[in-house]
């Protein structure tokens, strides 16, 4: 066997010397994203004994302080942006809206929440948003606005079609609700659907409308009913409506349709003349009056002969023939 040529003994080393160049061109492994270093939370306690979110109470018109904690747990000083989002977000003001952190430092930026003079009494929500190194971290704000609350609730928009029943529940108060609901339907002969109250799986903040159906598996083929809504809600909040509604089977034909109306008809006639029967008083019948017997004459005359009709001929004039 001959001896390998030099060309053959080189090609080994030219891939080693070019797969060692592509390596060496090759960026780097980007590193996996881990939690940011840095944190924002409600000032006070500890890192392991926090507040979930910021709290606040007070009466419209009044300042109400707090502060944020920004920690910094890098080796490089972090700049942070702070504002607030949603409704109590809206009422917050801090001391600095950009706050630059040193490094392994912790920052306490005091905020004030000014509730506003028109403010209903009742629960208010939103967020202080801390910005920076390129990371986003939400803090909760919770504030109650104190002073007398009124619960009201309202039912419309009551439609019933085939076996569902839709409606709409409006929150006309300033406190937070938990519906309950009761159904009732009543047709021409009687109960057809009673639910009794139970609680809606929903909570329904103040001016928060929604639409819900309720379902009626066993909805009559031929009646005609009304069906009845009642809801209700701590605080004494209440409220009903109703719809009315036609059951008719799908008749294959005009004179089968027709005949469905015209029983239809007599059902709610029968019902309707037996309501009318239960109401009217009874009334005697025109022939059960007492006869009225006329007075015997004051004086008794003699007997007075009658005599038969005479038949009487016309007289014929002189001269005439007969």
């Amino acid at each position: 066997m001959s001896p390998p040529t030099p060309r053959r003994r080189a090609l080994p080393v030219l891939t080693a010397a070019l797969a060692a160049l592509l390596c060496g061109l090759a960026p780097p492994a980007a590193a996996d994203d881990g939690p940011p270093d840095w944190t924002a939370r409600p000032a006070g306690g500890t890192d392991r004994d926090t507040r979930p979110y910021v709290y606040l109470e007070g009466t419209p018109g009044t300042v109400l302080q707090d502060r944020l904690t920004v920690t910094n747990s890098g080796r490089a000083p972090l700049t942070v942006r702070l504002r607030g989002d949603g409704r109590a977000g809206g009422w917050i003001r801090f001391a600095e809206d950009t706050v630059t952190v040193p490094a392994r430092t912790r920052a306490d930026v005091p905020l004030a929440l000014a509730v506003p003079h028109n403010a209903v009494p009742g629960d208010a929500s939103g967020e202080a948003v801390a910005t920076g190194g390129g990371e986003e971290i939400r803090v909760p704000v919770r504030v109650r606005t104190v002073g007398p609350t009124l619960a009201a609730v309202g039912v419309e928009d009551v439609e019933v079609s085939g076996g569902t029943i839709r409606y709409a529940l409006v929150n006309r108060g300033n406190a937070m609700l938990r519906p309950r609901l009761a159904v009732r339907a009543e047709g021409v002969f009687g109960t057809l659907l009673d639910r009794p109250e139970r609680p809606l799986p929903l909570e329904l903040a103040p001016g928060r409308r929604v639409e819900r159906t309720e379902p009626w598996p066993d909805a009559p083929a031929l009646d005609a009913v009304t069906v009845r809504l009642r809801v209700t809600a701590s605080g004494g909040a209440r409220d009903e409506a109703e719809a009315s509604a036609t059951y008719l089977p799908v008749a294959p034909a005009v004179g089968g349709g027709l005949l469905v109306l015209g029983g239809l008809a007599a059902l709610a006639s029968g019902a309707y003349r037996r309501r009318r029967t239960g109401r009217a008083a009874p009334q005697p019948p025109p022939d059960a009056r007492p006869a009225v017997q006329p007075e015997p004459p004051e004086r008794a005359g003699p007997p007075v002969e009658v005599q038969p009709p005479v038949e009487s001929e016309p007289l014929l004039k002189a001269g005439a023939k007969t």
